[in-house]
């Protein structure tokens, strides 16, 4: 039974609080918000999540970083960033004048960094939660990747969730590059995880066929990057459909799930709602629309409307009802 598109209620649980819809930006695919700001008022999302900052500016990797693959791009940016204290100064201000609703992703090469980012941030305007970056894979020391052991993982979030304001939802944002992304996602929801941001990149390696080099790391270096876009949304579904399943079987307390990994269209979103997401967040597509995220919300609502689904609420999980 089909209802009008304009009376669905979009309101997406988030943390223990809402916000108005539930599409937001992939960390790294907007930037800090004011390319997009071009093409879409940033307040019409649900919120907005910003680049990875750590403590201090980093240049990044050196060129190429990037490269098209079938169904996707592998990138190897290198969490590339101007650090904590110009994005507060800075951004920040900037994207709460638009009205915007902040999650900012974090990172460190220590726990302590991932505490240090968080303490910046609290009283800060705008700010709606903190996305702690555990899993970033494209930085040239692998020992970066936090997410790849619960234990790990356990103490990062905890150290963030201890400093952060009480007030800030903290989301731990999960790797597919596990043996059990549920044993992962356990142990950050015990360490005080609000929510889990699902999924971050895979890794994988493009060999350049003309040069004969790795197309990453020409002249040596890390030649995996973090693979993005369509290719990966059975991956991420996948995960998604695990952790909700455990979260249902009474495993771990039942935090909300922001999912993410090649979200196209509004039908793409559907899927993961009914995975058990309850948010979602469009990245690569932004590159060659950046409207993309008010597109997939508008395609969402209709898609909802079209099933009979008054609330968004109503949808999420709804793939695990027999």
């Amino acid at each position: 039974m089909s209802i009008d598109p304009a009376s669905v209620d979009l309101t997406a649980p988030f943390g223990s609080g809402t916000l108005p819809n539930p599409v937001t930006t992939a960390s790294g695919c907007a930037g800090y918000g004011r390319e997009l700001a071009k093409f879409l008022p940033l307040a019409e999302l649900g919120s907005i999540t910003t680049k990875t900052i750590m403590p201090y500016p980093r240049s990044g990797r050196a060129t190429p970083r990037m490269a098209e693959t079938p169904s996707g791009m592998l990138n190897g940016i290198g969490l590339q960033g101007s650090g904590i204290e110009h994005f507060v100064e800075h951004e920040l201000p900037w994207l709460a004048e638009r009205g915007a609703r902040v999650l900012v992703s974090i990172a460190g090469e220590r726990v302590e960094e991932f505490a240090e980012c968080a303490r910046a941030l609290n009283g800060q305007p705008g700010v709606v939660g903190l996305e702690v970056n555990i899993s970033c894979p494209n930085v040239d020391n692998r020992g970066l990747v936090f997410a790849a052991n619960p234990a790990t993982s356990h103490d990062v979030v905890a150290a963030v969730r201890e400093v952060a304001d009480p007030a800030l939802p903290v989301y731990a944002k999960l790797t597919p590059d596990v043996t059990s992304v549920t044993d992962v996602a356990m142990a950050c929801v015990r360490a005080g995880a609000d929510g889990l941001s699902m999924i971050n990149t895979l890794l994988g390696v493009v060999i350049d066929t003309d040069t004969l080099r790795p197309h990453l790391a020409p002249s040596g270096g890390t030649a995996s990057g973090g693979l993005s876009g369509p290719a990966i949304r059975p991956v991420a579904v996948r995960c998604v459909y695990e952790v909700h399943a455990a979260m249902r079987a009474g495993q771990f307390a039942s935090v909300p799930i922001l999912g993410m990994g090649g979200i196209r269209t509004g039908r793409d979103a559907l899927e993961f709602v009914l995975a058990g997401a309850s948010g979602v967040a469009v990245g690569t597509a932004i590159f060659n629309d950046p409207t993309a995220p008010l597109r997939v919300l508008d395609e969402l609502r209709e898609a909802l409307a079209v099933r009979g689904f008054a609330k968004l609420t109503d949808a999420v999980g709804l793939a695990h009802h027999h």
